[in-house]
């Protein structure tokens, strides 16, 4: 029987995109020690790379697919997809975008990625769309596959997670230290229709829950920042107005920074704002925005599981990042 690229790894005590690396001569920093090992484990077992497999596995597209939730509007979204361009452009692979919006929209780009329009796919989808089943069905098929999601995954799917419920209810807790009491949470539609609460919601009602804090004020506008802006105005103007607001965006906190302005209010004075997401643009919005979110903005480690999957000789087992968060506060509360 041919030896195999996982032989290989247990023999040299590497992982299989270790001797993927050393043996396909790709340019990926690996310790001189551990190189050895892996040619002398190769040399042992008599391995040698099985080219036509590897080119029978990539289907030879060279072609990866980005799956996201919606176009445009999304900082995250922007940066992830000029990440995974400048990594595909770099590897001589093109890059193709399916936009998840509704379940007909999930299935059809389920069908898609099985009809074999790219070699592997890395997804960034939020609410019920992109369900576990869908998944599975990629995963069955051998698609090569990232998702960035906190929802289980099927085996062989790379996942990288976010503690963004824990980050949300320290942001919360802030809130109620300060002395706020009424505090509006400001949802997405794909938070505000799930049967239970999930995410940044989850933490606002954990937040209120740790305090006895038994009132909920759960409103929709943080799908743009029109939206925002409206429904804040109006709540604004509301005799029993909040004072405090905490939007799943930063984009729809901005929003109601300038409703609360436009109202005569003065924040956070009058009203403390947080946001998520810490785009740059809450850094010189007037007061500076508090957030919630990752200290950086980089996913070349996320694009990197992509294409070790896809360049290894054998598939890897599943692999998990967790991209830490955290609450920063600004002048906004």
């Amino acid at each position: 029987m041919r030896p195999t690229a996982r032989q290989v790894a247990e023999l040299a005590n590497v992982s299989v995109a270790t001797v993927s690396y050393v043996l396909s001569g790709r340019d990926r920093p690996v310790g001189a020690q551990t190189r050895q090992r892996v040619l002398d484990a190769a040399r042992q077992l008599g391995y040698t790379p099985d080219q036509a497999a590897r080119s029978l596995r990539r289907r030879s597209t060279q072609r990866v697919c980005l799956v996201l939730g919606s176009f445009g509007g999304v900082p995250a979204d922007e940066r992830l997809a000029a990440d995974l361009h400048e990594r595909a452009d770099a590897r001589g692979y093109s890059v193709v975008t399916l936009a998840v919006c509704s379940p007909a929209r999930a299935r059809s780009a389920t069908d898609v990625l099985l009809g074999g329009i790219a070699d592997g796919a890395l997804f960034n989808v939020t609410g019920d769309h992109l369900t576990g089943d869908l998944l599975a069905e990629l995963a069955a098929a051998e698609l090569p596959m990232v998702a960035l999601r906190n929802e289980d995954v099927p085996e062989g799917c790379d996942v990288v997670r976010t503690p963004e419920t824990e980050a949300c209810a320290e942001a919360v807790e802030h809130l109620l230290a300060g002395g706020r009491r009424r505090i509006v949470f400001m949802g997405q539609r794909c938070e505000l229709t799930r049967d239970r609460p999930v995410g940044r919601l989850l933490g606002y009602t954990t937040a209120l829950d740790r305090h006895g804090v038994a009132e909920r004020v759960v409103i929709p506008g943080a799908d743009d920042r029109v939206s925002a802006y409206r429904t804040a105005a109006e709540l604004l103007r509301s005799p029993d107005r909040p004072d405090a607001l905490f939007a799943a965006t930063d984009r729809a906190a901005i929003s109601v920074v300038q409703a609360a302005r436009d109202a005569g209010l003065r924040v956070p004075d009058d009203l403390a704002v947080v946001g998520v997401g810490n785009i740059d643009e809450g850094l010189i919005s007037n007061p500076p925005l508090s957030t919630v979110g990752p200290l950086r903005h980089d996913f070349t480690d996320v694009v990197d599981l992509l294409f070790d999957r896809l360049q290894a000789e054998e598939p890897p087992p599943g692999r998990e990042i967790v991209r830490p968060w955290s609450f920063l506060r600004r002048g906004s509360s």
